[in-house]
């Protein structure tokens, strides 16, 4: 895929944003192609935890700025544009199975709205982090803006887009914008990470995902589908094995990857 790398060690799907020579500044061929990396992951049994990372020491340096006078020429090629982006970013953001962000280097603009739309952030301790739209005269996105109010709250939302400031990643952490701030080994700890998450109930973990999801998106209620996934789940293999488990003082095995398509989106 164009200057995307994907490959598969199971348990995990690495997605890499493989642009080393522009700090993997965001190319439109790369937006476009998250929805067929969604549909391959998703095809995949043995792809249990999703990391998505950049090659070269940096996460992302933001949208490809070389591609600008062909994609804002007018107003039809600025409306596909963003198009691409929040269809790319959809497609990230529906992926049915836990996706880390792990964030290094330059994480900007276009960079920070790819790790919004992951369902974790972990980031070095020396990144550097921004949402620059304002030092260009361009305006975030509606989807990517809306995720870092959900994240960090109106205020601090503003100060951030306002100013398109460097965002230190103490300050990162404290206001939620980053899960987890790594000193040392980020990459090791995001994979240690991984594989406990891989270790446990699938069908747990999933339905959790698009549960929450939902509920973010202002989902008022618990819907039949959702309440009859949760009965289901009392009768699966994964609640008989984690019973065995428990009785038997062991750690569980679960092999169910469990059904989630009946899981409410909002």
């Amino acid at each position: 895929m164009t200057d995307i790398s994907l490959r598969f060690e199971p348990p995990f799907a690495f997605l890499v944003l493989d642009r080393p020579e522009r700090r993997n500044a965001v190319s439109r061929a790369m937006w476009r192609a998250m929805p067929a990396i969604k549909a391959e992951i998703e095809a995949r049994e043995d792809a249990l935890v999703v990391l998505v990372e950049g090659a070269g020491g940096h996460f992302s340096a933001g949208a490809d700025i070389s591609e600008f006078d062909e994609v804002y020429k007018d107003a039809a090629a600025a409306r596909q544009y963003g198009d691409d982006i929040q269809e790319g970013l959809a497609a990230l953001a529906a992926i049915d199975r836990p996706t880390i962000a792990v964030m290094q280097g330059n994480v900007v603009g276009g960079g920070i709205a790819i790790a919004l739309a992951c369902d974790l952030r972990f980031c070095d301790a020396d990144a550097y982090l921004a949402v620059t739209p304002a030092r260009l005269g361009l305006v975030y996105g509606w989807t990517e803006s809306r995720r870092l109010v959900e994240l960090v709250g109106p205020a601090r939302a503003k100060d951030i887009l306002f100013t398109g400031r460097r965002i230190e990643t103490d300050e990162a952490l404290a206001i939620g914008l980053i899960d987890r701030r790594v000193e040392a080994a980020l990459r090791d700890t995001v994979i240690g990470y991984a594989r406990g998450l891989a270790e446990l109930s699938q069908t747990s973990i999933r339905c959790a995902k698009r549960a929450v999801d939902a509920i973010a998106a202002g989902l008022p209620s618990e819907t039949p589908a959702f309440r009859a996934l949760v009965e289901q789940g009392a009768l699966g293999p994964d609640f008989a094995e984690g019973r065995r488990a428990f009785a038997e003082k062991r750690p569980a095995r679960f092999t169910f990857r469990g059904p989630t398509s009946a899981v409410p989106r909002a």
